[in-house]
């Protein structure tokens, strides 16, 4: 093994890229956890139904480009919290549209007010124009440009 590797892994922006968001995303994680019992992919989908409406979970991996698998997972645990709730489609009994219950719905309100005030607090390590840049950088690296 190489002593003299020259790669800075410390300046790796994939890395340092993670890094930022398990930093960032750590005391927002133990609000859904610690008051709702959900991981991470769970509030994902809560967040993408209560922003959303009405879909499938073919839509939410689409949108949150997380593994059918993860999103399946996610969803029947929801399911079981009964913060969602499954609709076979009339026209192709294979498709379920997923929908918030009311316990859903007051948990997306409750964790989207959670979650912007959260917002507010880390970009205060910031100014107004380098908030308005790192969300237009991080934008184009997920291709939401």
């Amino acid at each position: 093994m190489s002593t003299n590797d020259d790669f800075e892994l410390q300046s790796f922006l994939p890395y340092l890229l993670n890094q930022a968001a398990e930093e960032s995303s750590l005391a927002f994680q133990q609000v859904y956890k610690n008051k709702y019992g959900m991981l991470r992919t769970e509030w994902r989908v809560l967040f993408h139904l209560g922003a959303f409406g009405r879909m499938t979970a073919t839509d939410v991996v689409v949108r949150a480009r997380i593994h059918k698998t993860k999103i399946s997972r996610a969803v029947s645990k929801l399911v079981e919290k009964r913060f969602v709730i499954r609709e076979r489609s009339e026209d192709d009994r294979r498709q379920e549209f997923l929908t918030l219950t009311a316990a859903g719905e007051v948990a997306y309100r409750d964790l989207r007010q959670v979650a912007e005030a959260y917002d507010k607090e880390v970009s205060k390590k910031f100014t107004d124009g380098e908030v308005r840049l790192l969300r237009m950088m991080l934008k184009r690296l997920a291709g939401n440009d």
